[in-house]
């Protein structure tokens, strides 16, 4: 039987250079950005069939649930699912996955892909991952470069050996983003690749490779993984064992060290969609150069993108040009196509303001569902709350509000203290400040609901919990 790829899924990034769709509580590789679904679910997508195991994915406890939602909607079933306690970059979780997947079978073959790529022609892709299984379960950690098609100074590149008739072809050196006039010599020059970052090794091959270059971490990431606990089918890394980690990538880590490294270089489409101008990029331009998504009126407009990102909001452009222009219900984004590179450091400034919208997003997802706040005001808030089919919130109390709740689509199962009630589309229920009181979906199909919250403190940590199948704390959200 052949050799099958385990995919090894980093999906931990923040994404903020694609602000406001990609924020940190819910970042780009969840967001549908180009073509159908998330990026995460076109990777896990592209990372399934007969090539490949079921994958593992390492992501933070904060994306968790939306990690296995994704997955479930896609009907890819996942391997492990480890949970980081806190982001230590790319070296201790690939760590981590590889002694993972050593417990089963020390040469299993792992593919490190992170989750925010667009590539679009996948058989092109898998048929360049074939080409390095060999060389890898032969010891070799394999790279795989883009040939470049532009002087790109985004990404950093990969110099290979002169050719000598080998695939893969030893890799000479890592080249860190260049200036533009360096990219351009790169370009021309030829020879040189750009670093994807997705990488395909044995397991043992890189735990021997951190007992040679980086013994400390082996020890922290082998702690971390030996006290994990299990948690509703997650395996959550040891806190205290992996605070003590380097926050280190992968490249500077190992890569950059070992011997043992080839590239293989990859013909076919690959970007990382690490802004908005490489989003317009890939988006379907009419003749005059102008993507639009969404609830979009273009008149006169050319050489721009134009995105409403919310139903309902209409976003209106009319002679612009060389213009991002990206809506959604809490803030809106404008700005020139030659200064979007700096939509990063935009970020850094409204956290430093303490702007909320810097890394909150209008829709907070729970592992039930998702809630979203329509209006908020000094004593009374209204939310739109969605719970899916066959999940439940926590029963639980509160202190300081009242709620109303109307059903406006489907059937939600309430409990009033002793009483469990059905109430569906276009009934209410009022819950007394204090009453014990959950909402659940029996239905197959999404339930929706408005809520109506009255009273002198609004704010999500006022819950008295008293059971949650998802295993939250006292003042945990939801």
């Amino acid at each position: 039987m052949k050799t099958k790829i385990t995919p090894v899924i980093l999906c931990g990034g923040s994404g903020t250079r694609l602000w406001p769709l990609s924020r940190k509580g819910y970042p780009k590789q969840f967001v549908e950005l180009i073509g159908p679904g998330s990026l995460f679910q076109q990777s896990a997508t592209r990372l399934s069939g007969a090539m490949f195991a079921a994958p593992v994915v390492i992501t933070n406890a904060d994306f968790r649930f939306i990690v296995t939602q994704q997955l479930a909607e896609i009907r890819v079933d996942p391997g492990a699912i480890l949970i980081e306690p806190e982001a230590r970059n790319t070296a201790p979780a690939l760590l981590a996955a590889a002694l993972v997947a050593a417990q089963s079978d020390p040469q299993t073959l792992l593919l490190a892909a992170p989750s925010d790529h667009l590539i679009t022609d996948i058989a092109a892709f898998h048929a360049t991952l074939a080409r390095g299984i060999p060389a890898a379960l032969d010891g070799q950690v394999i790279t795989f470069g883009i040939v470049p098609t532009r002087p790109e100074t985004g990404y950093g590149y990969l110099e290979p050996a002169l050719e000598n008739g080998r695939d893969p072809i030893p890799l000479r050196r890592f080249v860190e983003k260049p200036t533009a006039a360096r990219a351009a010599e790169m370009l021309a020059l030829g020879g040189f690749l750009w670093n994807a970052g997705i990488f395909l090794f044995t397991a043992q091959t890189m735990i021997s490779a951190f007992q040679t270059h980086m013994p400390q971490m082996l020890v922290a990431v082998q702690n971390a993984v030996t006290e994990a606990t299990p948690d509703l089918g997650f395996l959550r890394l040891a806190p205290k064992a992996w605070s003590a980690c380097e926050d280190v990538s992968i490249d500077y880590a190992i890569m950059e060290k070992i011997n043992n490294i080839s590239v293989v270089a990859h013909t076919g489409d690959w970007t990382d969609l690490g802004g908005w101008e490489a989003v317009r990029q890939k988006s379907s331009l009419d003749a005059q150069g102008l993507a639009t998504s969404g609830d979009v009126t273009a008149v006169d407009c050319k050489d721009s993108l134009l995105r409403s990102e919310t139903p309902g909001v209409r976003l209106v452009g009319l002679g612009l040009e060389n213009i991002v222009a990206v809506a959604m219900a809490d803030a809106v984004l404008v700005a020139s196509r030659d200064r979007v590179h700096e939509v990063g450091n935009l970020v850094k400034v409204l956290r430093k303001s303490g702007v909320a919208q810097a890394d909150t997003f209008p829709k907070d997802h729970r592992p039930w569902g998702f809630f979203e706040t329509l209006i908020l005001s000094e004593r009374f808030q209204v939310k739109r709350i969605v719970v899916n089919p066959g999940a439940s919130l926590s029963l639980q109390s509160h202190m300081h509000r009242a709620e109303h709740w109307v059903v406006v689509s489907g059937t939600a199962q309430i409990t009033l203290d002793d009483k469990v009630l059905l109430v569906t589309e276009n009934q209410s229920v009022f819950i007394p400040l204090g009453c014990k009181h959950r909402m659940a979906n029996p239905g197959k199909v999404p339930m929706e609901l408005i809520e109506v919250q009255t009273g002198s403190y609004l704010g999500e940590d006022d819950i008295i919990r008293y059971e949650d199948v998802y295993s939250r704390g006292q003042g945990a959200k939801g």
